[in-house]
């Protein structure tokens, strides 16, 4: 048996357990396979490649979708890319891509010229536009706050097709970003470094859906939390749920483990390097790996290595004085990163996937009806998902 084989295996069987616990995209495959919406268009598609995608992409074609594939720079599990071109799918990507490696990955999808797009953080739109190529597609979505940003930001009034934010989503926003995302970073922390919760002093930058989550399910487990939050709204509601609120700088020396959760780049930078307390871990769990400024902390770096036999994940970084601290995946999503990334749980997933394949169906079918640039998921197609979850949830029990 070869290297590819086994591993394709493996990603099946990991896909196996996954679709049999995701019962919203397992309904909408009965009924994709009798509608066919997708036969004769082509998703492009730039999305972490894990095994919950992979029931997602099955969905997609059973609606009769031509898909071509690539992951996010590091988050690409290679199992579940062997299992998906064992089925027959244009898949791009590896674990240990570089990132010239994944942009030349996303022009291979953009090269297949298709004429949806499923993106994650904007890179398939940004290379649309680039490219000036716009008008040969029909729509597509983005599925977060990073990629949101940038739709209205700086590719506002440069893009001529409809985009469907599915962060926008306040479905999402609550069953993923919130409790997914917030059980998976803090699951993330502790399978990466072994270290307890409890009693541990944690800082959370940014108190959006994600940080809130975070911050919530730290607590949970024990743990002291500060907020760094720049919205007053915001920083009011964290206040009020019980969080000490308080200026990054003010937070340097107190916190054992720093987490962004922003989606805005430069959030520890510099100057907090030169303040930071000896031994702090930092981590990120937003889409791009720019919140922390990797470059200036191995600039005014001594040295810094991998912690070999703890996992390939962690980074110890030197600093001037005699300080160091714990860098956890480089910068990127920490909760898709180390030997074994589990990202959100199957239930947030199914959830999230689904409002990913009816906001694609409605490009597809009646995408006239749309505006053009980003927007949020229609109403309609929220109050669906809700409905089928509480079903799904049994939640009159």
């Amino acid at each position: 048996m070869t290297d590819a084989t086994e591993s394709a295996e493996r990603g099946g069987a990991r896909v196996d357990w996954i679709r049999s616990r995701m019962p919203l995209l397992a309904a909408a495959r009965e009924h994709l396979l009798t509608s066919r919406p997708f036969a004769g268009h082509r998703i492009g598609m730039s999305l972490h490649l894990e095994p919950k995608t992979a029931v997602l992409l099955e969905t997609l074609a059973a609606g009769g979708a031509e898909l071509v594939v690539t992951g996010n720079h590091g988050s690409t599990q290679d199992d579940i890319v062997a299992f998906l071109r064992g089925q027959g799918m244009t898949v791009f990507g590896a674990r240990d891509d570089t990132l010239d490696q994944h942009h030349a990955n996303i022009a291979a999808v953009l090269d297949a010229r298709p004429d949806i797009l499923l993106d994650n953080g904007a890179d398939l739109a940004a290379g649309v536009v680039a490219r000036g190529t716009s008008a040969e597609i029909l729509g597509g979505t983005e599925e977060t706050t990073s990629g949101g940003d940038r739709l209205r930001g700086e590719l506002a009034g440069r893009i001529p097709f409809p985009v469907i934010v599915i962060n926008d989503s306040l479905l999402k926003a609550i069953g993923e970003n919130k409790h997914a995302v917030g059980q998976s970073v803090v699951e993330s922390f502790m399978r990466i470094t072994n270290l307890m919760v409890p009693g541990r002093r944690f800082v959370v930058a940014g108190y959006g859906w994600c940080g809130r989550g975070v911050a919530h399910y730290l607590r949970a487990l024990g743990a002291k939390v500060a907020v760094v939050e720049i919205d007053e709204l915001k920083a009011f509601e964290a206040a009020l749920d019980g969080f000490r609120v308080a200026e990054l700088d003010q937070l340097a020396d107190w916190g054992e483990v720093f987490i962004t959760a922003t989606g805005h780049p430069d959030i520890l930078t510099a100057p907090f390097f030169e303040a930071v307390a000896d031994g702090a871990v930092l981590a990120n769990c937003g889409h791009f790996p720019w919140e922390i400024d990797v470059s200036a902390l191995h600039a005014m770096s001594t040295g810094s290595r991998q912690l070999a036999g703890v996992d390939g994940a962690i980074e110890r970084v030197d600093l001037p004085g005699g300080r160091h601290v714990i860098l956890l995946a480089d910068g990127r999503m920490m909760n898709l990163a180390g030997r074994e990334p589990k990202g959100n749980s199957l239930e947030s997933m199914d959830l999230g996937f689904l409002l990913q394949t009816l906001s694609l169906e409605r490009v597809a079918t009646a995408a006239g009806s749309l505006r053009r640039g980003a927007q949020p998921v229609p109403d309609d197609i929220d109050r669906e998902i809700a409905r089928r979850m509480l079903r799904a949830m049994q939640a009159d029990r």
